[in-house]
This record gives structure tokens, sequence and C-alpha cells, in this order.
């Protein structure tokens, strides 16, 4: 009986052809055929942080020193009676939404770094109020992290109601990576549910166990994008890593994301912090970045206005100044390209009410991406 011996190399080369791709082994290419334009429609912006719609079509526009702008028929003003905000490092007036209801009840929910309670420094808050006469009333507070601490970096924060009605909101871990994320009896490095008033569900996963009620997923190092499907209707995230290890993950109740136990990136120094890209008990990213990216801003593209982009994902690069687009096939990214190359370093992208994919752009302004 004869047997086939195959040869090394070609033995070699049909396992790498059926091996598994990587989660970050899909090329990025450069829109080749610009089918657009970007057209400035708010200009002399700082920092614009969150933005948001009015059902008249006007624009909010948090700016993270703390100020909340409002863009109307080309006439920006400033918003009145805007809590206090504890403006350092990567700390300060964040994000934006609207309820779902908001044609009935008014009300504006956003997330700040807010020095209420005890101890120097800040933490988030997550807050509602109601806009009228040009100033913000009826202010009610929601949430707040604890402990305030003098650090920069890592407050998150994105908002983002599913269709139950459920928010939900992100606090990076303030810095403190070996101490909040993986302990859900702190805040930071977390994601939240709750009610639309404040109050806790009852099914939430650490309600009655030894955690804070309000975490919905632990291990999380510092969200910057928050979006629902428009066909799952499932919360999509995605974070910042360290030096590699920008991830997306889909948000599933009382899931482990990791940090900093497992992940893709590095210290900044180069140096490692873990040995671990995986382990038992701990949800893998649906895919992640190497080298980072760092994300900022995320949605979905539902409107007709772009029938070519229908269905993909939207991701802001704070470093690379351009928007990721990405093809999906369920919840693997199958495609990437990059458009608005060179824009600026981008903090936020929505597709607005209008149907219009808005950038907001650090130290420039806010545009829109108009189909040529």
């Amino acid at each position: 009986m004869k047997r086939t011996v195959l040869c090394p190399i070609i033995y070699l080369l049909l396992i790498a052809c059926n091996a598994p791709k990587k989660k970050n082994d899909v090329a990025l290419t450069v829109d080749s055929k610009r089918g657009y334009s970007n057209e400035k429609v708010v200009d002399n912006l700082d920092n614009p942080w969150g933005m948001t719609w009015l059902p008249d079509g006007s624009m909010l526009v948090t700016e993270k020193d703390g100020r909340l702008l409002h863009f109307k028929d080309g006439t920006k003003t400033e918003i009145q009676n805007v809590p206090k905000v504890y403006n350092r490092g990567q700390g300060g007036l964040l994000d934006i939404t609207l309820h779902p209801n908001y044609a009935a009840n008014g009300w504006i929910y956003f997330t700040y770094a807010s020095e209420e309670g005890e101890g120097s420094g800040g933490n988030t808050k997550l807050s509602r109020a109601q806009l009228k006469g040009g100033a913000l009333t009826q202010i009610e507070d929601l949430y707040k992290a604890t402990p305030n601490t003098t650090r920069g970096q890592h407050f998150g924060s994105r908002i983002e109601f599913d269709n139950e009605g459920y928010l939900y909101f992100a606090i990076g871990e303030r810095g403190a990576r070996d101490v909040n994320p993986q302990d859900i009896t702190r805040d930071g490095g977390k994601v939240y549910r709750l009610h639309d008033d404040g109050s806790i569900p009852k099914d939430n996963p650490f309600v009655g166990k030894e955690g804070l009620d309000a975490i919905y997923t632990y291990g999380n190092r510092n969200p910057q994008g928050m979006a629902i499907h428009p066909t799952s209707g499932k919360i999509w995230i995605h974070e910042h890593g360290p030096k590699g290890g920008d991830e997306i993950n889909i948000l599933e109740k009382g899931a482990n994301y990791g940090w900093p136990v497992v992940s893709y990136g590095v210290n900044y120094s180069g140096t490692k912090f873990t040995d671990k890209t995986e382990m038992e008990g701990m949800t893998q990213p649906i895919y992640y970045w190497v080298p980072s990216i760092a994300p900022c801003g995320m949605d979905f593209v539902t409107s007709d206005k772009y029938p070519d982009w229908k269905g993909r994902l939207l991701v802001g690069s704070l470093k690379f100044n351009y928007v990721e687009l990405l093809k999906l096939k369920g919840d693997e990214v199958i495609d990437r390209e990059k458009i608005a190359v060179d824009i600026g370093r981008v903090r936020n992208v929505k597709e607005a009410p209008d149907g219009y994919i808005y950038i907001a752009v650090e130290g420039d302004g806010i545009y829109k991406m108009v189909p040529n």
C-alpha cells in the first residue's frame, strides 16, 4: 500500500492557508474613489468631545473645557448653568445624548469629570437636565464614580440607550490599572447600565452580589466609543489599549473583558505587563488594532446617503487623523478603509438624524461628509 508523503514546504503552506486569521490581520486601504467632500459646518472649536441633535436639526456640542454649545442656523451660543467641570488631562465635559423619547420628556444626558465627593481631584459623573431659555434646568445627578483622584487619564466616557430604554455609559479605569478594572466593588474600568431615571435594573449582573449594582461589564480600560448595532440591538464599544491592543467589544451581561490580565498591547515603554492574550472566563475582542490608532467616537452607517457604506462601522482615529470604515460580516471585521484622511485628530464621528456623517476634530471644528 502506497503512502503519499507531502513535501514539508507544501504541508506548511496548506496549514497556513487554513489557519484562522488573527483578529487584526485585515488590510487597511485608503479610499481610492473619493465620493464625498468634507464640508466644515462648525468652526473654531477647541476639543469638541460630544455632539447630539435636537428635533429642530440644531446641534449641541460639548467642549472638554466645560462649555456646552448650541449651534443653529450658523450661530453658536453657549448654554448656561452647566455643572462645574473638573477639567484636567482627559477629563472635562464629555459625552452628550438625548433621551429616545426626548420630544415628550425633554431629557438630555451628559457625562463629565466632577469634583463632587470626598478627596482631591475628580471622577466621571452622569447627569441629566432639560434645556429651557438657553440654560440647563432641572439637573439631576444619576451616578458619580468614586474615589476622586488627581490623575488625568482614563475618564471614558460615552453614553448609549438600547432598544429597551436602558442607559449604558462607560468610565475608564482612571489610570489605576492594577486596582480598578478587575474589582467589581470599585468604580473604573467598567460599563454601567441604569434605567433612564438613574435607578438600578434588578437584573443587572451584580445586584445582590459582592459588587456594585450599576456595573454591567468590567475589565475595560478606557472606552471612548459606544454605539447600538442597527440590526442586533446590541451595544458595541471600542476602547483604548496601551501601546497596541485597542479593542472593539460587544457588551454581554456580566462579561469580563480582561484588562489588564490579558491584552494585545504592551507598556508605552515597550515592556510587557502580561504575557497573556486570552484566558478562560475573559471575553475576547471581536477586533483589535496593533499598532494602536487611538480610537475615539463610533457609529454605524444606516443612512441611504451612503449606499455603499450601509451597515459599516465608523471609528475615529486620534493618532492617525482619519476615520476608519470597517466592513462587517456578522460580528467579524472583514475589510477596513481610511476615509476623511488627514482631517485632524478625530474626537467623535456620528451619523446625524439628517442622515449625514459628522466628524468632530480637535483644534478645528465639525465637518459634514457630503456625497458628491
